[in-house]
């Protein structure tokens, strides 16, 4: 789908993020760096929350710690950047995250859960441990960090007597849209994340808060042994996280206030909004109520007429691209 004529440099320049706070998890490299980056060249102060702590690098030179050293990069580019070491998955770090933001700049209006791990395994292969850890990471970590800043702005508010300026921006996965079969922890926190993002949209709408989702695919660390190699002929690499961030800051910008509840697809140089299911048939009962032989009679056949395969999941977005001389 072509772009709308409507694209504006008025409209352009509203999506200025000036004198906003952002918190965005897992920060400190990848996409979440990439995010962070963005959101302050829009002007936004960012709160940087990464797990990995200060320590010594391969030389034996201090290091900063992840979440520092990104901090430092918006500083040093001439914005406004604290770091905040700590697990979005612990109820009382998310918690102290949120309050960083709005004890150090005075407000919280854009939170982009990104944070995340992955321990794939086949479905009969997983341990409780690679379960509980992926479930626990994303989709309660996604979780807690929106608990606190939806409470802190429905208390805004209410101090101001109307709606006010929240953007939530949660990182689902197209492993979820597809039913990645490697990945059953991995798919189902991410449709857990899904599911997050439209009940808090309903919740948070009459407060002003938009929440969306974004199923993104980029090269990263956790990520490097999914995707091909970067292309050696130089060409910007289509999986660069740089080709996700600007999604996630028109979402955190003014003019996208009217974008809330919505799944998007994001990669090289593409967008697709995802639909919401639809029902696909309907059977009524000849009867009071359905017996297993009235089923059979009905749903059978049903199947058997559908392409072999073909249910709720759609791996057909994997094969999602940028359109040649789009």
């Amino acid at each position: 789908m072509a772009p709308p004529a409507a694209s504006t440099t008025a409209s352009a320049a509203s999506a200025t993020l000036h004198g906003r706070t952002a918190v965005v998890t897992g920060a400190g490299r990848g996409l979440g760096r990439a995010e962070a980056l963005e959101l302050a060249r829009l002007g936004a102060a960012v709160v940087v929350n990464d797990l990995g702590r200060p320590g010594r690098d391969g030389s034996g030179e201090a290091s900063p710690g992840p979440a520092e050293a990104v901090a430092g990069e918006i500083r040093a580019a001439g914005g406004r950047a604290v770091a905040h070491v700590g697990d979005v998955a612990d109820f009382e770090q998310a918690r102290a995250l949120v309050r960083t933001a709005v004890d150090t700049y005075g407000s919280l209006d854009i939170l982009v859960n990104n944070a995340g791990i992955l321990r794939d395994r086949m479905v009969f292969s997983m341990t409780e441990e690679e379960w509980d850890t992926v479930i626990r990471v994303h989709l309660k970590g996604h979780f807690n960090t929106t608990r606190f800043a939806a409470e802190h702005w429905r208390q805004c508010s209410k101090a101001a007597g109307g709606p006010v300026y929240g953007r939530i921006v949660n990182t689902a996965s197209e492993a979820f849209l597809a039913g990645s079969a490697g990945q059953p922890n991995y798919a189902a926190a991410k449709g857990g994340i899904v599911g997050l993002t439209t009940s808090t949209a309903h919740a948070l709408r009459k407060y002003g808060v938009t929440v969306n989702a974004i199923c993104p695919r980029a090269r990263t660390r956790m990520t490097e042994d999914v995707f091909a190699a970067v292309p050696a002929d130089g060409g910007k690499d289509p999986l660069a996280p740089e080709h996700v961030s600007p999604l996630v800051a028109y979402l955190a910008s003014p003019p996208a206030a009217g974008v809330s509840g919505q799944v998007f697809v994001v990669h090289g140089g593409m967008v697709a909004v995802m639909e919401r299911p639809r029902v696909a048939a309907r059977f009524d009962t000849a009867g009071e109520a359905f017996g297993v032989a009235e089923l059979a009679a009905v749903l059978t056949p049903y199947y058997a007429a559908r392409g072999r395969g073909e249910g709720f999941a759609s791996p057909e977005v994997l094969r999602l691209e940028r359109r040649a001389g789009s």
